[in-house]
């Protein structure tokens, strides 16, 4: 019998720190314009872990069910699966992912009631974004655009969604700054992408990776990893983030040793690699709003 265990491991906590570090950039860039709810940031950050968590979920169910999954998948050895692990049967993690996805909806109408009616235009496209990633008839995911779309989500969708919250408007500035963290988010999709290339091929998934080739995907991957880099080195340049927007620069050794280690072969751990460097960027991103507000 499945227990509160099994479940949590099903919504694979280990990747909601991208959550965190989207939302909490997103109030922090409206702390630096004026007074913030912190309620409302706990409420909206707990709205977002759950759609994250039922993404996850309901991302396992469905490639499950339309069979890219199989107990012979790159995914299936690196992680538990929660189905071919034995954690859940189809039907439980169908209904934790509904459970969780039906939370969000709640906690989403009841910011766009009290805070704005744009967080329900902004929070709509991002659940059916969400739901739609590998659910029928759409199945984005395996049409090789999960990268744009996870980047578009965890970049200035939440990040300016955050930011809407706490001011009712949106932001040019948020929007400059979410994008590099977009990007490094949508790069974990690729490496995982990346790695299954073979894999993938014989599932018939369409994929970036499948579409670009081996040799461009690595192309890619480093270039975009240089381009977060010189994203923010050019937002300080021009003004975008003060110079305390270099404290990003201290994940570059990080960063260089992922580069390095991809470049020797990709690794069957690449996308939970990719998300390390993530967390540490996002960490410093962090640490640089704090420090222009209260310094």
């Amino acid at each position: 019998m499945a227990g509160p265990k099994d479940y949590i491991i099903a919504t694979r906590p280990w990747s909601l720190s991208m959550t965190f570090i989207s939302i909490t950039v997103g109030t922090l860039l409206a702390w630096q314009d004026g007074p913030v709810g912190w309620g409302w940031y706990a409420l909206t950050l707990i709205g977002m872990i759950l759609f994250h968590s039922g993404v996850n979920v309901l991302n396992d169910y469905f490639d499950t069910r339309y069979r890219v999954d199989q107990p012979d998948s790159p995914t299936a050895r690196y992680r538990p699966h929660p189905i071919f692990s034995g954690l859940l049967t189809p039907k439980q993690l169908l209904l934790e992912g509904v459970f969780l996805l039906a939370a969000t909806i709640i906690i989403g109408l009841a910011l766009a009631w009290f805070r704005s009616p744009k967080v329900f235009w902004v929070g709509l496209g991002g659940f059916l974004a969400g739901v739609f990633y590998t659910a029928g008839p759409v199945r984005y995911k395996y049409r090789a655009l999960g990268e744009l779309s996870v980047a578009l989500m965890w970049g200035p969708g939440m990040v300016e969604g955050a930011y809407l919250v706490q001011r009712g408007i949106l932001s040019w500035r948020a929007l400059w700054i979410s994008v590099p963290f977009g990007v490094l988010v949508a790069l974990v999709i690729f490496a995982n992408n990346f790695r299954d290339i073979s894999y993938d091929t014989r599932r018939r998934v369409k994929t970036l990776s499948i579409l670009l080739g081996p040799k461009m995907s690595m192309a890619v991957y480093v270039g975009f990893i240089g381009a977060a880099y010189l994203a923010i080195g050019a937002m300080v340049v021009f003004g975008i983030l003060s110079p305390w927007g270099l404290l990003v620069l201290l994940s570059l050794p990080k960063a260089a040793s992922l580069v390095r280690t991809f470049l020797r072969g990709v690794p069957e751990a690449a996308d939970a690699m990719t998300a390390q460097l993530d967390t540490v960027f996002g960490i410093l991103l962090m640490a640089v709003l704090l420090s222009e507000k209260l310094v």
